[in-house]
């Protein structure tokens, strides 16, 4: 007999640090001139100077937060500028794709404009915002928008779709009213398909708010990286990296939580205790 077990969250937790740590040493290993001979390169200094050494990474997070306090300001910008896109993104395409999937017309009118705006590279859109709405905060919001919405926009429109006929004609037979199924049919089968996005999402709005600065601006994490690059300063250009990830980690938490406790209803897939 097969047995599926479940993941002991403690043991996962473990083996997830230990991958994390092997890599961080396996990348200091390479990259510290000295420990290993070159094998890549003609020294045992150009690792180092292309792939950074993490010691000094950490250095200079450690500075950023700790000593001269430089991260935060640029750091709450780059958070604004993603939540504010992220939300914004979100709410459009709920929104949007709730009409479009329960008016058949209007998506029939419609689909090719949206299928045309979803086939362009929205990155190039940045130089154009940066122009309709100035370097601040307002382009990278917009740059981010059009990263998010699209995403939860098709899969909210896929989730109506995909409502059983069946359920609706059950709920329509108990007298349920257009109001009454938009709230209890309707939108608990978007909103799976919605949290199966947003994960996606957060990513998406940091690369519009770091892409928007790159283009323009005098504040920011990704201010902070293109003048790190400008000087060839990798190891900051890898910390700024880092700092990024780990925002996104913490944002992709927090709307794991929310969906948890948002989703309570829904029942979990059942676990197969033999075969």
């Amino acid at each position: 007999m097969l047995k599926r077990l479940k993941p002991n969250s403690k043991n996962l937790r473990v083996w997830q640090v230990g991958v994390l740590v092997a890599v961080f040493a396996l990348w200091h290993v390479l990259t510290k001139p000295g420990l290993i001979p070159p094998v890549f390169f003609d020294n045992d200094r150009q690792a180092a100077f292309f792939f950074g050494e993490p010691v000094k990474i950490f250095a200079r997070i450690v500075d950023w937060f700790f000593i001269t306090r430089d991260i935060y300001g640029h750091l709450a910008i780059t958070l604004a500028e993603t939540v504010l896109a992220f939300v914004i993104g979100t709410a459009a395409g709920l929104l949007v794709g709730m009409w479009l999937a329960l008016s058949p017309m209007a998506a029939a009118i419609l689909d090719p404009y949206i299928k045309a705006l979803n086939s362009m590279p929205r990155v190039i859109l940045a130089p154009i915002f940066a122009v309709w709405f100035g370097l601040g905060v307002a382009s990278k919001v917009a740059l981010g928008f059009t990263l998010v919405f699209f995403i939860v926009f098709f899969n909210v429109y896929q989730g109506v779709k995909e409502v059983s006929p069946t359920v609706l004609a059950s709920a329509r037979m108990l007298g349920a009213n257009r109001h009454q199924l938009l709230r209890y049919v309707y939108l608990p089968s978007a909103m799976s398909w919605v949290f199966s996005s947003l994960h996606t999402s957060v990513g998406l709005a940091f690369v519009g708010a770091v892409v928007g600065e790159y283009l323009g601006s005098a504040r920011g994490v990704g201010y902070l990286i293109l003048q790190a690059e400008g000087t060839f300063d990798i190891n900051t250009v890898m910390a700024g990296i880092l700092v990024l990830t780990a925002c996104a980690l913490v944002l992709d938490w927090a709307v794991g939580r929310v969906e948890r406790r948002l989703m309570k209803w829904q029942p979990r897939t059942a676990e197969t205790e033999k075969i």
